[in-house]
């Protein structure tokens, strides 16, 4: 997901040769993740059911969008649609009903959830923003009224998860939580990205929604998109008041808001005509990809440690 939407943002800016080649280290990454998925399934069931009935396993089906969404921008639209479909067919799965059998998974996600919940509850509004987003996309790009009518209501529908996420959320993570309290943030960039990509829809030549449609549209967007750079910017003095430094892989889970953060911003600068906003988004992107190297960095001097401290002396 992190490196996907950094990708993304890439491209909005024009930086064509980084675009392509952190597009496909996503999409290798998304195999090796998916390839991992079903071996699980198939042998070693438990700890698959497991991770499968917690709000983290709806990384799944946002990672699989912002994948998506990248596919697209290279203009590969069955591709893209393939990986919508495989998507919108793994979200409903995972957020109602997770079952026992090969094409189900069990166990009830949202019974799960508990108070004082960590940033990946979270995990409910960035996976339904994220059908939302690809789907506006693809009706840009095909030219197809009914996606976008979709999306619409996806996007609503992923506002509503983010208010039940809230009374969920313990935010006493915004100074303990090791990388994930940033998805509260994040998924309000990601919902501002939704609403940036259907407001674009409409000016593609399609005639989506009327003066006040729209008008609710662009005003949601940027309610949105200015409640996600106050918490970047909440949980940006959480950090410096509380520090962190010790590597935890829930450190990608900052990254990705971090990302989405820029990739909102410059999107809504562009549907919304506000051309104030492409240079922050700019300096967002730059600080998402400083914040990609140094957990990627942290990730590997991790990953030779435990190979170094498992090695036969």
């Amino acid at each position: 997901m992190a490196t996907g939407i950094v990708s993304v943002g890439l491209h909005l800016t024009g930086y064509e040769v980084l675009f392509r080649v952190t597009l496909a280290m996503t999409g290798a990454a998304w195999l090796a993740l998916a390839a991992d998925f079903v071996v699980r399934l198939l042998w070693a069931r438990e700890r698959w059911l497991a991770a499968a009935g917690t709000p983290g396993a709806l990384t799944a089906v946002a990672a699989t969008t912002v994948l998506g969404v990248g596919v697209s921008a290279l203009g590969r639209q069955p591709l893209a649609e393939a990986l919508l479909a495989l998507a919108a067919a793994l979200w409903p799965v995972l957020l109602v009903t997770v079952t026992v059998t090969v094409v189900t998974l069990t166990g009830p996600v949202v019974r799960q959830w508990q108070r004082s919940m960590p940033g990946t509850v979270f995990l409910c509004c960035v996976a339904t923003q994220g059908l939302a987003v690809l789907a506006a996309v693809l009706a840009e790009a095909e030219s197809v009224a009914w996606p976008a009518h979709t999306a619409l209501v996806l996007f609503w529908l992923g506002i509503l998860f983010y208010g039940v996420a809230l009374a969920l959320f313990d935010p006493r993570q915004v100074a303990e939580g090791a990388g994930d309290q940033w998805i509260a943030g994040g998924a309000l960039a990601v919902s501002a990205l939704a609403g940036a990509k259907l407001l674009a829809a409409d000016d593609g030549g399609l005639y989506l929604w009327n003066a006040d449609d729209t008008g609710v549209l662009r005003a949601t967007t940027v309610a949105l998109l200015v409640l996600g750079l106050a918490w970047y910017a909440v949980l940006l003095v959480a950090e410096a008041r509380w520090p962190r430094p010790r590597y935890d892989v829930r450190r990608w889970a900052t990254v990705f808001p971090m990302a989405m953060t820029a990739a909102a911003t410059l999107s809504v600068a562009a549907a919304v005509d506000v051309p104030s906003l492409k240079g922050p988004g700019q300096v967002l992107l730059w600080v998402a990809v400083a914040a990609w190297l140094t957990v990627a960095a942290a990730a590997l001097a991790a990953a030779l440690a435990a190979v170094r401290s498992r090695a036969p002396r």
